[in-house]
């Protein structure tokens, strides 16, 4: 781990990352800031489209003040050439930096340990750091380089005892106003969202982003189903079709039940994000289908919890795949 100066520099740069997620893609959605004798001269984030780098922007931001500075970057500096833009290990070599620091390695192979060496040929220091901050920022990048999928996270809003409705399927609002906003900035932060079947049906979902600025950012509308998806949404017909969403990055799944218990039955969930209601519905539909509900918020077996926090009267639960 980088000390502590670094590491705050390094979590400043992985939140400015978040700022390009998902209009970066097909792209990572990097963060940079370039500090010199502890004051920012330049920050930069991945633009829409994936260009310019978000290096590019911090370096040119600085200007002459690079110059002996520290670079703070998420991703190690693209390598290869393009059409786009000049590579940005070429760029962080000749500005005069005095050292870069890496949140993680990029395992693109046209880039992969040559951006770090070409900057360190150039006599500047290079450090890579184990940053888990910016590995989480650049999460989908990751797991679709790694992986050849998008990072899925699956979202359920549960009653105390663990169901996400009636077993009538009756459309019912369990959270609250702070937790649904919350629910709508993590759709904008995705490039796919996806249901059941029975969920469309039933609720028929705008799955749109309705918060103000952000309305844009409403992501594309999958069905998990075999039946034919209606217009303006595109169809899923196992959650092993993800696999072939080329270049996707990021994939929110938003239920129901059979859906969830689908995604988590394959093994692809990367994160479940449960919010947790202060109501009780007696019976009703297990948040986890046929692997059950989710009483107190809890997870399925395999899931460890990595954060917790309230949003308003309800409580949101973040778990990870305890291998991860």
């Amino acid at each position: 781990m980088p000390k502590d100066d670094d590491a705050r520099w390094l979590d400043a740069a992985a939140s400015l990352g978040l700022r390009a997620r998902p209009l970066s893609a097909p792209n990572p959605a990097v963060g940079a800031i370039v500090v010199r004798e502890g004051i920012v001269v330049g920050r930069g984030w991945t633009a829409a489209g994936g260009r310019p780098h978000a290096e590019a922007v911090a370096l040119q931001q600085a200007g002459d003040a690079a110059r002996g500075a520290t670079l703070h970057v998420t991703l190690e500096p693209c390598a290869h050439q393009s059409q786009r833009g000049p590579a940005c290990a070429d760029l962080a070599a000749t500005s005069g930096l005095a050292r870069v620091l890496i949140g993680c390695g990029d395992p693109d192979p046209r880039t992969n340990g040559t951006g770090a060496k070409r900057i360190r040929d150039a006599g500047v220091e290079v450090t890579i750091a184990d940053h888990a901050p910016s590995r989480a920022s650049l999460a989908g990048f990751l797991t679709r380089q790694k992986l050849g999928r998008p990072h899925v996270t699956l979202k359920l809003a549960v009653s105390q005892d663990g169901f996400i409705g009636p077993l009538s399927g009756k459309p019912v609002t369990l959270t609250g106003e702070i937790a649904r906003a919350h629910v709508h900035r993590q759709r904008a932060l995705n490039e796919a969202i996806c249901v059941g079947g029975n969920t469309l049906r039933n609720d028929q979902p705008r799955l749109d982003v309705r918060l103000p600025g952000l309305e844009d950012r409403s992501p594309q509308r999958f069905v998990l189903t075999r039946s034919e998806a209606p217009q303006s949404w595109k169809k899923l017909s196992s959650p092993e079709d993800i696999f072939d969403l080329e270049h996707m990055q990021y994939l929110y799944v938003e239920g129901g039940g059979t859906t969830a218990a689908a995604f988590l039955s394959a093994g692809l969930v990367d994160e479940l994000q449960i919010y947790l209601a202060p109501v009780t519905l007696g019976e009703g539909i297990p948040a986890y289908g046929d692997l059950g509900p989710a009483p107190a918020g809890g997870p399925p077996p395999g899931f460890a919890c990595t954060d917790r926090r309230r949003l308003g009267n309800d409580q949101l639960f973040i778990y990870h795949p305890a291998k991860h």
